[in-house]
């Protein structure tokens, strides 16, 4: 066939399939289930087997059927081109790399206990049952013999059991406020590790694939060795290669920020998972699981939200392809068999009972009772695109035969369709689902600063998310009609949330002082805007929400531009000018005047008198290039206009160049940090330059 031609089939066929996908997913969510559900449902119903096979005869091209596959350039096994299967396998690359990117690291770490039980239990039992089932069924069902524990296709059966597609129940969870429940999180958890254990079950099958392919069928006998050493690397590799992802997380992250924009980033990024997957496959592991590796490496870093964000667009053209075209693979005349059909009635059932046991019994040794274990394991039971991936894997190989491919699809319909109203069941009695309930256990503490109006709320975020920006954080906004927004820079993760006329701030306790020190610059920031329409904010009016200072956290080092020991100058002003004349020494700052404007009319919105003799003058100027900062005492006081009406004794000048991004309230916060108590009392205790600048070093 004329490769334009094949082209033009392919243009066709994508277009019907992007269309009927968004068809097939609408009409399930108004059913008020899964789209993905509906998807896979619009390709078997326009599949070869059934509407696609159906001839046009005045379309040229298609006359044997909109996705007939020419015998020419069939594959063996496959009911699809092999163009389509080519944006299939793509599509499952991105699909998992997504998936790795979701997964929450820090919450497997919290409930690792039960979560680790939950999701080892879930594969064991899985894994175990689903290949028996392989054993004691395929023979009755093909007719042939042979089949053992270790054969390729009960092999399949088995890792195609023990995928779970917590999805589902997230969403559900989510919609009845369970998520944070010790059922939810342990779900979540154990989901994870199920997951994970899952893609390593694919590698070590795939190897045992391979060794008994190349042992040939006629050798009965199946080297364990062989077979040990290949579960072996394969979880050595997954293991090793996850653990130096992690680690260089954030060394990756940095150098795909140098890139350029958010675009840029995400490309880069795509591009890196690509590369890792083919990598994988070349060592004989399926690409998804490197694809999985790369998506977990970089799912602690401020760069995660950036790619998910910017891949949407292509997740939303290639992964609901990748569904109907899994659909298009079942051969539904398959189904007019009463054994297929009984297959896929015991094999659901079964997968079933193996989540319900393997998830749900270990949990009544965390402390759960009987109610909670059935809320686990029914949450553990929907299988997805993971299953589906491994089937379409299996078939593509020549393990599983339509029949077994048909059944695989069966029972992640079933799976999928049956726990919802179940689990919506269960958690609707009250009672808590663990036998002792306890306390939370080290909550992450809340910051709230509440304003006038909540019109005046909005203005503080909006302005806030710029500064934020300007200081290098990626800034998202996670859920509009909620008011959750998200900050990440490296390892710094702040959770804003706007609630009526009220600022809630998600984050460590160590992370407060830059929040408060962000806070203020804002405040300020907007006071000079408003100064003109005479209504100013006043500082002082904005209540904290608790009653306690925040805590200092982690100290960081802080080494100014320049220093002085004894200021002569005796009012604000001058002091400003001394510490100026201190930065022009340096030959850093060349234009003195500039300067002076910019921090006296930042003055003039907000004294940058603190409290306790610290005064912290600053201000974004044209007049410099880079951060400067400078650091004078004065023992014996002046007048700064400090909030606590005392005399000020310790002052840091801070310049920051406008319009580019450095970390500016960053510096802020930990000059704040430095000058606590004890390193006023440091400061003023040194006699010369030298000596105040190591008195800073040890800080």
């Amino acid at each position: 066939m004329d490769l334009t031609v094949r082209m033009m089939q392919l243009v066709i066929q994508i277009g019907v399939i992007l269309f009927v996908a968004r068809l097939g997913n609408m009409l399930f969510e108004r059913l008020r289930m899964p789209g993905v559900l509906g998807e896979l449902c619009a390709g078997i119903v326009i599949g070869p087997t059934l509407l696609g096979g159906i001839g046009i005869a005045w379309l040229p091209g298609f006359e044997q059927g909109l996705f007939h596959v020419d015998p020419g350039i069939a594959v063996e096994h496959l009911s699809v081109s092999p163009e389509l299967y080519g944006f299939c396998t793509v599509a499952s690359v991105i699909l998992l790399f997504l998936v790795g990117m979701e997964t929450d690291l820090k919450l497997f770490i919290r409930y690792s206990l039960a979560g680790s039980l939950v999701g080892l239990g879930g594969v064991a039992v899985s894994f175990a049952t689903g290949d028996l089932i392989g054993v004691w069924l395929l023979p009755w069902l093909t007719g042939q013999e042979g089949y053992h524990f270790m054969h390729p296709a009960c092999i399949f059966l088995g890792v195609m059991s023990t995928a779970t597609s917590v999805s589902i129940t997230a969403r559900i969870l989510s919609e009845r406020k369970k998520l944070e429940t010790p059922e939810g999180s342990t779900i979540l958890a154990g989901a994870v590790l199920d997951d994970v254990l899952g893609i390593v079950m694919l590698a070590i099958g795939m190897g045992m694939v391979s060794v008994q392919a190349t042992q040939g069928a006629s050798d009965v006998g199946i080297q364990w060795g062989k077979i040990a050493w290949i579960a072996v690397k394969s979880i050595g590799i997954w293991l090793g290669a996850t653990v130096f992802g992690v680690l260089a997380a954030r060394t990756i992250g940095k150098g795909l920020k140098r890139m350029g924009g958010h675009n840029e980033i995400a490309m880069m990024a795509l591009g890196l998972a690509m590369v890792v997957a083919g990598a994988f496959e070349e060592a004989h592991l399926a690409m998804i699981i490197g694809a999985y590796v790369m998506g977990l490496s970089l799912s602690r870093t401020d760069i995660s939200q950036v790619v998910r964000e910017a891949m949407h667009p292509i997740y939303a053209f290639l992964v609901p392809l990748f569904f109907v075209v899994m659909g298009m693979m079942v051969d539904v005349r398959q189904f007019a068999s009463g054994k297929v059909l009984v297959f896929g009635a015991v094999y659901t059932l079964v997968a079933i009972v193996a989540k319900l046991v393997g998830c749900g019994a270990p949990t009544l040794l965390c402390g759960f009772n009987l109610r909670g274990a059935a809320r686990v394991g029914l949450g553990m039971i929907p299988r997805g695109e993971v299953a589906l991936i491994i089937a379409g894997i299996g078939l593509a190989s020549g393990c599983l035969t339509q029949e077994v491919f048909g059944v695989a699809v069966f029972m992640t319909l079933i799976t999928t369709v049956l726990p919802p109203p179940f689990l919506v069941m269960a958690f609707r009695s009250p009672h808590p689902g663990v036998k002792n309930k306890a306390e939370d256990d080290d909550p992450t503490p809340e910051l709230t600063y509440r304003f006038p109006t909540p019109q005046m709320a909005s203005l503080v975020l909006r302005q806030l998310m710029k500064s934020l920006r300007q200081e290098g954080f990626f800034v998202h906004t996670l859920n509009a009609s909620e008011g959750l927004h998200q900050a990440r820079k490296d390892k710094m993760v702040i959770g804003i949330t706007k609630a009526g006329e009220g600022l809630v701030f998600d984050a460590p306790r160590h992370e407060w002082v830059f929040i408060e020190t962000a806070m203020r610059e804002v405040v300020a920031e907007i006071e000079e805007t408003l100064k003109a329409l005479r209504h100013p904010i006043d500082m002082a009016n904005i209540r904290r929400a608790d009653a306690e200072a925040a805590s200092p956290g982690n100290r960081a080092s802080f080494t100014p531009t320049a220093v002085i020991v004894g200021l002569r100058g005796a009012t604000k002003e001058t002091v400003i000018e001394e510490l100026l004349d201190a930065l022009v020494a340096t030959g850093k700052l060349a234009d003195k005047a500039t300067a002076l404007a910019d921090v006296l009319r930042r003055e003039a919105s907000m004294s940058t008198g603190l409290s306790d003799g610290l005064a912290c003058p600053h201000g974004r100027t044209r007049a410099v290039s880079e951060l400067l900062s400078v650091v004078g005492t004065k023992p014996e006081g002046i007048d700064f206009q400090s909030a606590d009406g005392e005399p000020s004794t310790v002052f840091t000048l801070v310049l920051s160049p406008e319009n580019v991004v450095v970390p500016y309230m960053e510096l802020m916060a930990r000059i704040s940090s430095v000058f606590d108590a004890d390193g006023r009392r440091a400061a003023l205790a040194c006699a010369t330059p030298a000596a105040l600048l190591a008195a800073l070093a040890k800080k």
